[in-house]
């Protein structure tokens, strides 16, 4: 039969199409418009000149919705939502800093005016270090709640009471779901009834991990009735609808949402939930057009449904269980890779594969994953981007939207389950334009499931890697020896 096709809203399925290559489409900062000279500076100081296609477009569309100042734009219209489609490593993060923080530079009270919401801690503490470089000497407050800090510190962090009533003591907020939804519960005097600008990134996962809530709640707080006393009532907020006398008499606040991801759902009804104001789509995952001898063009890979950095190539290595960490020894000491991001598929796998590769000995290896405390993750990162390290051993939760620099290779040491997962392990390497090989060590009773994945999602251009057992018999020994020790220890 027929495959239904499901209808796509226009906004999903015109989306506003951004190149793909991103070193033949840098922008020479002076050429994007509207951006305040301050920033301009700003960013040569950080040694950027030019910015990322998606930047370039992206950065112009929010300061034109933001063109009327946080009011309401001309004429009552309300800011339309945005939503970005674009792959690990092209800019997304400066994207939405730059105008956010010019669109503020103007404020007059200290109100939370910007809110971007994050799934993990580390990815928290990687934006809300790039909002720091760009409000430095702004007078701009940027504060994190990720529950690094004790709730109490960060309640003081976020409100102050005084004789008048609570004031705010952030501008920029940069939150993990879980703290934010405390705060809005139980932390008096904490305010999102000025909200402008309402960030999500990793859109995707957010909607999925049922996150779903922390977002209602956000929006309920941010069109809360003010109880009839403070400024506040100056401003009242309605939810977006047919503009009336009554409601364009007092000026508003609207409130924008900024999604960003690496592989944002299709699904309209996933989206719906998000409940956007007229979103527009900027998006650089489409098919190109194929020329073929005779002048016809062929639609080629329509169904790509996922764009992987440019810089990278793929490799699957068909393997069985018992060979999987010599296969990995292999690559480490007679290969001499350098810089390997490995995953696996969970705490206790990394776990072991670490003390194995320890035992091993020959490698700096470190582990990477939720046992570790937040200081010791930055740490060890650190060692990794410094070439200190030479194997850092990873869970998905871990290492999702990271941004580890320098990282050459990509060994999927248990083979993703999920397309998703795939895209955004593969995209830790080869970021911001450069060159990257991912691996994956793909059991021989999971390889045509793997590649039918692959498939489905448009990818094609990833090559069998064989590795003969020859190659790998020089380890065996040492391998072996390495297993008693381990199980010494484990006992």
């Amino acid at each position: 039969p027929p495959q239904v096709q499901p209808f796509l809203p226009q906004w999903l399925a015109q989306p506003k199409l951004v190149q793909k290559r991103i070193k033949d489409n840098l922008v020479p900062i002076k050429d994007v418009p509207g951006i305040h000279p301050r920033l301009l500076k700003k960013l040569q100081i950080n040694g950027i000149e030019s910015f990322f296609p998606v930047q370039a477009e992206v950065i112009p569309a929010i300061l034109q919705s933001a063109s009327g100042g946080f009011l309401l734009g001309q004429g009552g219209f309300r800011p339309r939502d945005l939503c970005i489609s674009a792959p690990t490593g092209s800019g997304k993060t400066l994207s939405f800093v730059i105008p956010i923080v010019q669109v503020l530079l103007d404020r007059v009270v200290c109100q939370v005016r910007a809110l971007a919401v994050l799934p993990t801690k580390e990815l928290a503490q990687q934006v809300s270090k790039v909002f720091n470089v760009y409000t430095d000497g702004t007078g701009l407050k940027v504060v994190s709640i990720t529950g690094q800090k004790s709730f109490a510190k960060e309640q003081e962090m976020l409100v102050q009471k005084k004789v008048t009533g609570y004031c705010s003591l952030a501008d920029i907020i940069v939150a993990t779901p879980g703290r934010l939804t405390d705060h809005i519960a139980q932390t008096p005097g904490f305010s999102l009834m000025q909200l402008r600008f309402l960030i999500i990134d990793e859109a995707d996962r957010m909607i999925d991990d049922m996150h779903q809530n922390c977002l209602n709640q956000i929006v309920k707080a941010a069109f809360q009735v003010g109880n009839g006393s403070g400024p506040n009532m100056l401003f009242q907020r309605t939810k977006p609808g047919p503009i009336t006398a009554a409601s364009s008499c007092c000026p508003q606040i609207p409130l924008q949402k900024l999604l960003f991801s690496a592989t944002l759902t299709q699904d309209p009804e996933k989206l719906q939930q998000l409940d956007l104001f007229q979103p527009r789509l900027f998006t650089s995952v489409y098919s190109e057009k194929k020329t073929l001898g005779d002048g016809t063009e062929a639609e080629q890979d329509t169904n790509r449904k996922y764009i992987l950095p440019e810089g990278l190539s793929q490799c699957y290595v068909p393997c069985d269980l018992n060979s999987k960490p010599l296969l990995l020894l292999h690559f480490m000491l007679t290969m001499k890779f350098t810089r390997v991001l490995c995953f696996t598929n969970s705490r206790e796998a990394s776990h072991r594969l670490f003390l194995l590769v320890q035992a091993f000995g020959g490698i700096t290896v470190a582990e990477f994953s939720s046992r570790l405390s937040p200081k010791e993750r930055q740490r060890t990162m650190k060692e990794f981007e410094q070439g200190k390290i030479q194997l850092f051993i990873s869970t998905d939760a871990t290492a999702r939207g990271i941004d580890i620099k320098g990282v050459n290779y990509v060994i999927n040491y248990d083979a993703p389950q999920f397309i998703r997962t795939y895209i955004h392990r593969v995209g830790r390497t080869a970021r911001a334009g450069k060159a990257g090989v991912a691996f994956s060590l793909v059991l021989r009773i999971q390889e045509r499931r793997f590649l039918r994945m692959l498939k489905e999602a448009g990818i094609q251009d990833i090559r069998k890697h064989p590795v003969k057992g020859n190659s790998l018999k020089p380890l065996v020994q040492q391998y072996e020896e390495a297993l008693c020790k381990l199980e010494k220890t484990v006992k």
